[in-house]
């Protein structure tokens, strides 16, 4: 009889099972408009979502595929009623949760942002890098430096009272043009450890834009003992050494830094200013054009360069390249005057 008893209980559960699910109607809707969104019909998809969600009650799901289409759209104000939507039905979806929060983000409302992506890594302790990522910058939009720190360290990886943990808050501070508050991050990491690459870097970079190139120039030593193989070291010391009127140090660094990437245009073009201040002027061309082929736009290279065809005697070059530089130039201006 037991056999007979489980049947039974099994076909008389299909009908509360049945009732706890979407029509079938519905969840075709639903699976038509998933479908839509991954291949990029999202106007199609948001026409049938919105049909959807006209309906009471609205089926499961429905919400949160309104707002993510609203998102991949840029419509942030309909994503953040659409997921708001969402977790109203269910408070635990923690796709719609990390989604409001992105979006509030988006909306240039870190503060609001906050509480919903710290839900998300409380609840899944891996949050994706995203969510983490954004939780950060949240962070950093608050001052609350330590829970950033924390922040970025999950999304690398690193534990969070480590060096790397500390110079990846230096990073990001700088790039959220913050230097003074990135070299005193970047200072705590190298006290957690002394020989981390790029810490010097970064506190020396700071210094040159403060123009203390003796405090620059000793970071950047320290970083090359560190670091020897970085471009972008000998690049900067480079800078200094010009800035100081040192300029066998200064294409000595310059050469080095080619030596090793000749992918970017500052020391080409620092190169050619060195070889200008010692009155070469021909070498000088020879470097700043090639740096002018890698960035055409760069007004700070026309510039130098109609300083160097100026010295040639190449007046007709010269005057091209100024005109070039005012074109180039965010103010209309030919760049950096004087010869410097």
């Amino acid at each position: 009889m037991a056999p007979v008893r489980i049947l039974l209980l099994f076909l008389l559960s299909v009908p509360a099972l049945a009732a706890q699910l979407p029509p079938a109607s519905s969840a075709d809707d639903l699976a038509t408009a998933q479908e839509y969104l991954q291949h990029n019909r999202t106007d199609e998809a948001i026409a049938l979502l919105r049909q959807m969600a006209s309906k009471q009650p609205v089926p499961k799901g429905v919400n949160r595929e309104l707002g993510l289409a609203y998102y991949r759209t840029g419509k942030l104000a309909e994503a953040d009623q659409a997921f708001r939507n969402a977790m109203s039905e269910d408070p635990q979806d923690i796709e719609s949760v990390q989604m409001e929060g992105l979006t509030l983000y988006r909306l240039n409302q870190p503060a609001a942002a906050i509480p919903y992506l710290e839900r998300v890594r409380q609840w899944t302790p891996d949050a994706g890098t995203d969510a983490n990522y954004v939780l950060g910058l949240c962070y950093l939009n608050a001052d609350r430096y330590d829970d950033a720190r924390k922040s970025f360290a999950a999304q690398f990886g690193e534990p969070p009272d480590s060096g790397a943990a500390w110079l990846l808050l230096a990073a990001m501070l700088q790039r959220a043009n913050l230097p003074l508050q990135a070299a005193q991050q970047a200072q705590k990491a190298l006290a957690v450890d002394p020989n981390l690459p790029l810490a010097h870097l970064l506190v020396g970079e700071v210094a040159l834009l403060n123009s203390n190139l003796d405090e620059a120039q000793k970071q950047f030593s320290a970083e090359q003992k560190i670091n020897p193989g970085n471009a972008a070291v000998y690049e900067r010391m480079g800078d200094a050494y010009l800035r100081n009127g040192n300029l066998d140090l200064a294409q000595q660094s310059l050469t080095r830094a080619l030596a090793l990437d000749m992918s970017s245009t500052a020391p080409f073009i620092l190169m050619g200013r060195v070889l200008l201040r010692r009155q070469d002027a021909r070498t000088a061309i020879m470097y700043l054009k090639h740096a002018e082929k890698m960035d055409p736009s760069n007004y700070i290279t026309h510039a130098f360069l109609a300083q160097a065809y100026g010295i040639s005697g190449q007046a007709e070059d010269a005057r091209r390249e100024n005109e070039l530089a005012a074109k180039s130039h965010p103010g209309g201006e030919a760049g950096p005057g004087p010869l410097q």
